[in-house]
């Protein structure tokens, strides 16, 4: 044996010796079966991996593992006192990269072995390695015990606190070791203070609300948990209450006496704002009195009658009076009578005047007049015949006759009635290519080609072309080149809320699925040799909130189209929802645009319109279509004149597809009635995995001040409980009616009494204070999930965003020529344009329609907006056939012939 393999083995034996620890045996010639190599013979041990601090969660033991080299022994030692021999699981290796041995040892230590010393002082364990040159210590490593204590030392209380108020919620976790980390929770749901910076926990764990919100409104609990449990506390209510306050005085009313002494008064509302939440009322009156004097009508009185005048050329004298004695006022009656007379005068007053060249030169001329203007008038009436010929030899051509006919793209089923045929379109192409956002081209030729082939044929210089109608732009290129001006800068940069699109005087269509929402671009609105690159949005309301006064509210989504300033020759239609009960004597409804300064402008009453405006809007049952000739941002905003107007709700609930745990939400959704906002629900659903429990309801909900309350009832009570505190929630009718949140709900959280327990029962109630209500019926297994229903149902809409030229119409441009220029002129039966509304049913807007160049094809964009998806085209020629004017008929154009 070499004199250190001597060295090494001496040491060992001393110091098992020394300790009594290591018993004679073959266990012992194991520490010396590894000898160090001699060039490392003097190194002393390093630790690669020392004992770490752990905790024993309930019964489970723990390991504490060590490791070094180069060591010839390695134990552990514990509280002072070395760990036996048998206790440890000792590994040895070879480090292939320096030759060094290394050993590793793990022992167990188990909750009686701590508990025998607990109190006394902590339990640790050290590590002590051995090599031929001397020892080595590791750290001290920690045993505790793991433990929660059930008990909160404080706990937080409920509280009712004022808007904007600053509320404290204190907590003081149960004991444990580790120490328990604390959480808060508002209705179940976890309080995140760097999502919401109205919250601020503390570092002793209270949680403070900076600005007390109506929608803090809730129960708060304390969370506090560690390795070994999670103990929850008591919950809180918090009631954030509003107290009322008056609006401004309205203006006086007329005086009550027609003519002297009567009354005037002058109202206020508790309403800015509403008290809500036990919030205290307005004090002082309401109604305001005042005496008033209205002056009394004045009927007009005659003057005296001015002397005669000198008699005149004609042999006539006059004489005149005025009605100024007294002249009428404050509604009084105007004078009855004449107020100029004549009279005759004698042979001797009358001066006597000769004819002379004179007269004869007067004569002459108004004998060349008069055969002038006869020539022009025949002129005039054979131009017209010839035209009228002209139209007659081309529209009544008998193979015009046709029962129907279909948009580009869609070859129909043979019609019955065969005594309607087919005509031949002719048109030639003209490609154009649009750079940047407005680009003005000329025409090279006078016509346009709708064959089989590409709507714009591809330029050599790569820039954008339309192809059948297709848009191969990039949508973040796009978005790019409307973010860089200042007047988008509220626009989303999502493409899934824009939609755009390149068009020339062909026209097309913009469309947002599943809102809604489209912007119909009729021919010739777009000027010959322009191309205008169009985009269509829905912005958000948090994003861009209109002002709003009193009791106004908002009822349609807000809407951008533009690029504004764009020339348009005749008006597009801008086709969006809207949620009012749609009762015009309910309602004073305006139509809002956002000009480029920011600020919203009234652009047109409902009811008031003028056909010479720039805007006009037809009210539809859930729809508003607006037709512009200026493109912008356009919201819809009603103003109630009774409590009787209403808004309408779509109440959605949603749930959890499965459940594992006892807990077990149920979240009802109460948001305005248009397809946007149930979008953004379904898509926001759908991430959290939630499900739709049942079909979605609609609710008239009434501007009467009183909130919207949610209950559940009939629930089994030996197996489901509900951890709402009090009997029902409530959102607050401001809320609903400013409508700037787009999905408020009420979260409604289950306990089951048992994993065991899988059917869900119950009746769920939303309804208005004083007003009609909805329920829900809740049955269903929540842990298998057999309901039919699924949120992809209500989103069906699978229309192609932009569709440019004819591919987006159903009548065909050059039937639609025809059809223009055949019930355009008016006709003295009346089998015009004017029958064309009546039987579509747009007779209200017959002045609007003949304020246009071309009644009729206003008439004709009306309806390709109203019936893009749903148009049944037998039934307009039908109606077309009603007219009873043969040239007028609607044609059959077929794929090839397009």
């Amino acid at each position: 044996m070499s004199p250190h393999l001597r060295a090494a083995a001496m040491l060992a034996w001393g110091c098992v010796l020394a300790t009594g620890f290591i018993r004679v045996g073959a266990e012992h010639a194991a520490t010396v079966t590894h000898p160090l190599p001699v060039a490392f013979s003097d190194l002393l041990p390093h630790f690669l991996v020392e004992p770490d601090d752990v905790y024993i969660v309930k019964n489970k033991p723990v390991t504490l593992t060590c490791r070094s080299t180069p060591a010839t022994q390695i134990y552990f030692k514990c509280n002072g006192e070395w760990v036996h021999q048998d206790d440890h699981l000792i590994e040895r290796t070879v480090d292939p990269a320096t030759g060094l041995p290394i050993m590793q040892v793990k022992i167990d230590i188990s909750r009686q072995q701590v508990e025998k010393i607990f109190g006394l002082e902590d339990y640790w364990c050290q590590c002590v390695a051995w090599s031929t040159t001397g020892t080595q210590k590791s750290q001290k490593a920690y045993v505790r015990i793991a433990y929660l204590r059930k008990n909160f030392e404080e706990e937080p209380l409920g509280k009712e606190v004022a808007l904007d108020q600053e509320v404290l919620l204190r907590c003081h976790p149960p004991e444990g070791v580790p120490t328990a980390e604390v959480e808060w929770m508002r209705n179940e749901e976890v309080l995140d203070p760097k999502t919401d910076p109205n919250f601020f926990i503390t570092a002793d764990h209270n949680l403070i609300i900076k600005q007390a919100r109506l929608a803090d409104t809730g129960n708060y609990t304390c969370v506090a948990k560690n390795i070994v449990a999670r103990r929850k506390s008591s919950s809180a209510a918090v009631i954030v209450f509003v107290n009322g306050g008056w609006s401004t005085w309205a203006t006086w009313s007329a005086c009550s006496a027609v003519c002297g002494r009567g009354w005037q008064k002058r109202s206020r509302s508790c309403t800015n704002p509403t008290p809500l939440n036990g919030g205290t009322s307005c004090e002082g009156q309401s109604v305001q009195k005042s005496a008033c004097t209205a002056t009394c009508p004045v009927d007009g009185g005659w003057s005296e009658w001015s002397k005669w005048s000198a008699c005149g050329a004609d042999c006539t004298m006059w004489r005149s009076r005025e009605c100024t004695q007294p002249t009428p006022g404050t509604g009084g009656k105007d004078c009855q009578g004449v107020d100029l007379q004549s009279l005759n005068c004698t042979s001797e007053q009358c001066p006597q005047t000769a004819s002379g060249v004179e007269d004869v030169a007067l004569y002459v001329g108004m004998v060349a007049v008069a055969l002038c203007l006869t020539l022009l008038l025949i002129v005039v009436v054979l131009v017209y015949r010839r035209k009228k010929e002209g139209l007659d030899a081309d529209v009544a051509d008998s193979s015009i006759l046709t029962t129907g006919f279909q948009p580009m793209g869609i070859k129909p089923t043979k019609p019955e009635n065969s005594h309607l045929l087919t005509i031949q379109p002719d048109l030639t192409t003209t490609t154009t290519s649009y750079q940047g956002t407005l680009r003005s081209r000329h025409d090279v030729a006078s016509k346009f080609s709708m064959g089989n082939g590409p709507l714009l044929e591809p330029l050599p210089n790569s820039s954008h072309t339309l192809h059948n109608g297709k848009l191969p732009a990039d949508p973040n290129d796009f978005m790019n080149r409307l973010a860089t001006q200042t007047y988008f800068k509220t626009l989303p940069r999502d493409s899934a809320n824009t939609s755009y699109g390149t068009f020339n005087f062909l026209g097309g269509r913009l469309t947002l699925s599943n809102t809604g929402i489209s912007l119909l671009i009729p021919p010739e609105a777009i000027p010959r040799g322009k191309i205008y690159e169009i985009y269509l949005t829905v912005q958000s309301k948090e994003d861009l909130r209109l002002p709003l006064a009193g009791c106004q509210t908002l009822l349609s989504p807000i809407v951008s189209c533009g690029p504004p300033g764009v020339m348009l020759t005749r008006p597009v239609i801008l086709s969006m929802d809207h949620c009012s009960d749609a009762v015009p004597e309910n309602w004073a409804i305006q139509l809002k645009k956002q000009s480029y300064e920011g600020t919203w402008e009234d652009v047109l009453q409902m009811g008031e319109e003028c056909a010479s405006d720039p805007y006009y809007c037809q009210l539809e049952a859930e729809t508003c279509r607006v037709f512009t000739e200026q493109l912008g941002r356009f919201g819809l905003v009603g103003e109630s004149l009774s409590m009787a107007a209403a808004k309408r709700l779509k109440l959605v609930v949603f749930a959890p597809t499965y459940c594992t745990t006892l807990e077990y939400s149920i979240r009802v959704y109460c948001m305005d009635d248009t397809q946007d906002v149930l979008k953004e629900v379904m898509q926001m659903e759908k991430q959290l995995g939630g499900r739709l429990i049942d079909e979605p309801r609609v609710l008239l909900f009434k501007d009467s001040y009183h909130n919207l309350r949610l209950s559940i009832h009939d629930l089994p009570q030996a197996l489901w409980r509900s951890k709402l505190l009090a009997g029902y929630q409530e959102i607050p009718f401001y809320h609903i009616w400013s409508g700037s949140q787009r999905s408020l709900h009420c979260t409604f959280t289950l306990e089951r009494l048992s994993l065991s327990t899988c059917e869900l029962t119950g009746q769920l109630c939303v309804w208005q204070l004083e007003g009609e209500g909805q329920s829900f019926s809740l049955d269903f297994n929540i842990a298998k999930d057999n309901r039919p229903l699924d949120s992809e149902f209500l989103l069906m809409d699978s229309s192609t965003p932009a569709l440019a030229g004819p591919s987006a119409f159903q009548i065909p441009y050059l039937v639609r020529q025809k059809i223009c220029s055949s019930l355009d002129t008016p006709c003295p039966n009346g089998a015009d344009w004017r029958l064309l509304a009546q039987r579509l049913k747009l007779e209200r807007h017959l002045s609007f329609f003949a304020s246009r160049a071309s009644p009729t094809s206003v008439i004709l964009d009306l309806w390709e907006a109203q019936h893009f998806h749903s148009g049944n085209l037998n039934q307009l020629a039908a109606v077309m056939a009603e007219i009873g004017k043969q040239e007028a008929m609607i044609f059959l154009v077929s794929d090839g012939e397009c």
